[in-house]
């Protein structure tokens, strides 16, 4: 029992270092992105801020006030999110009940659609080709009902209504008259906080981040989202050893205002988290092992 025990404290030591060296991991990214953009751009770019910030000015957060594209970029990314999560959730969530029901016609026939489709695409080209006949190329449209359902959560959707939507609280509601569509309303959807919490999660994060889309299907610059924005702002902050001085101080403020962007845009998702954090363990669990 005490060598257990030994190996048990052993066990925990070990998994708590670990644990401390993968946050370190994880958060020292974020913390150096948030010391930079209050720091020296010169500073910055010799190597000298680590841990805390030094030469601190607000010259980044300035810059980036004054930068119209930026904030028309934020606004556009704020839209792209909302409206696309909204119909993410629109066509996943309606499609994972309708096929957990086994009383659907060609169930699993459409169940193999969905899973063909997770190996198989018709690829760029041809995609972009679709998208252009259909007169979605460099609108609105197309960044928010591209990838409108993804199968893989979906997939997860489905297992949760199968396996923690009891069917004799569904058929209860039937034999008291209510419709499929009264049912999904008024019962289902307040017994799935759990899964659409994590659902907007993912879905709002992937619209937030997304810049791929943008960049191949987008021409307008007024459409950009922020990410695009923050890359081609990354991309013209490279320092070349044959600028002038003055070319170089304004590429150093390009710099810490590139920090001072990446700050900015990675607020919404952290404040976002923790509202969600209670369901999200539950939500990502949901068809693991069931008893």
């Amino acid at each position: 029992m005490r060598r257990k025990c030994i190996q048990d404290r052993i066990f925990l030591i070990c998994n708590t270092v670990l644990a401390i060296l993968f946050l370190a991991v994880c958060f020292y990214p974020l913390w150096f992105i948030l010391i930079a953009s209050f720091s020296s751009p010169g500073m910055v770019s010799s190597g000298d801020v680590w841990i805390v910030p030094k030469g601190i000015t607000l010259d980044g957060y300035q810059m980036m006030l004054g930068k119209s594209e930026i904030w028309r970029g934020y606004a556009n990314t704020i839209l792209y999110t909302v409206v696309g999560t909204l119909i993410n959730l629109l066509f996943t969530i309606t499609a994972g009940y309708a096929l957990s029901r086994k009383t659907l016609p060609l169930r699993g026939a459409i169940n193999i659609f969905f899973l063909v489709t997770m190996f198989i695409n018709g690829g760029l080209i041809p995609t972009y080709l679709l998208m252009n006949s259909l007169h979605l190329v460099d609108t609105f449209a197309i960044m928010v009902l591209m990838g409108g359902v993804n199968v893989w959560n979906f997939i997860i959707c489905r297992t949760f209504f199968e396996t923690s939507i009891p069917v004799e609280v569904i058929e209860a509601a039937k034999i008291d008259g209510s419709s499929e569509l009264k049912i999904f309303a008024r019962i289902v959807l307040p017994l799935s906080k759990a899964i659409l919490a994590v659902m907007t999660l993912f879905f709002a994060v992937g619209h937030w981040n997304g810049y791929y889309n943008a960049l191949v299907y987008l021409r307008k610059e007024s459409r950009y989202p922020l990410q695009l924005v923050l890359r081609n702002l990354l991309l013209t902050t490279k320092l070349s050893p044959e600028a002038s001085d003055s070319g170089m101080d304004q590429l150093l403020n390009l710099q810490s205002m590139k920090y001072g962007v990446i700050v900015v845009a990675s607020v919404p998702v952290l404040i976002l988290y923790p509202f969600i954090q209670k369901h999200f363990v539950k939500g990502v669990m949901v068809g693991a092992i069931k008893g």
